[in-house]
């Protein structure tokens, strides 16, 4: 199952590049994925974690996942998919944030997996630059991050994911990588 999400999420992710540092975008749901793998999640979770940006950053939907891979699969993607409709920032991440608290713990963990790889991203990003922190989209990203915490750690405290979060988040602000 997950080397079908993987050359699916490949195919449809095909030529997009990270914002970050213009590395072919497939690079984050592997990270993903590998963060999932390696904590036990079983197969299906680790495939929602391939998959997981596919209904937001390509033409595939909600339910072309649950014809692939299935119900559970399906739900996790749907629960860690925005509502383009919200046009307001804030008001579109409270409302996914709200999605995926009332979601299953499946997709706690790979919204938490998900969370992990894009601050360990912000702080390679922040190496090169190092005013970055300062920025105000950045700082709005940081916010959805630090809420994001919050959520997670009042519906899924015990899951080691979420305290990988923490201390990603701890350490983006205590120790900042220097260009």
């Amino acid at each position: 199952m997950t080397r079908a999400a993987l050359a699916w999420a490949r195919e449809l992710h095909g030529g997009q590049v990270r914002a970050v540092d213009h590395a072919p975008f497939i690079l984050h749901p592997l990270e993903v994925g590998a963060l999932l793998s390696g904590r036990g999640f079983d197969d299906e979770v680790i495939t929602a974690g391939l998959l997981h940006d596919l209904v937001e950053e390509t033409d595939a939907r909600v339910e072309d996942v649950r014809e692939r891979f299935g119900d559970r699969v399906a739900r996790i993607v749907a629960d860690l998919t925005e509502d383009p409709a919200i046009l307001d920032y804030r008001q579109r991440k409270a409302a996914l944030r709200a999605s995926v608290a009332e979601g299953g713990a499946d997709g706690h963990a790979v919204y938490a997996a998900d969370k992990v790889v894009k601050v360990r991203e912000l702080r390679a990003q922040a190496a090169r630059a190092e005013r970055l922190l300062d920025e105000p989209d950045l700082r709005k990203r940081l916010e959805h991050y630090q809420r994001s915490l919050e959520m997670l750690e009042s519906v899924a405290p015990a899951l080691p994911l979420v305290h990988q979060l923490d201390f990603e988040l701890w350490a983006l602000h205590a120790l900042p990588p220097r260009p």
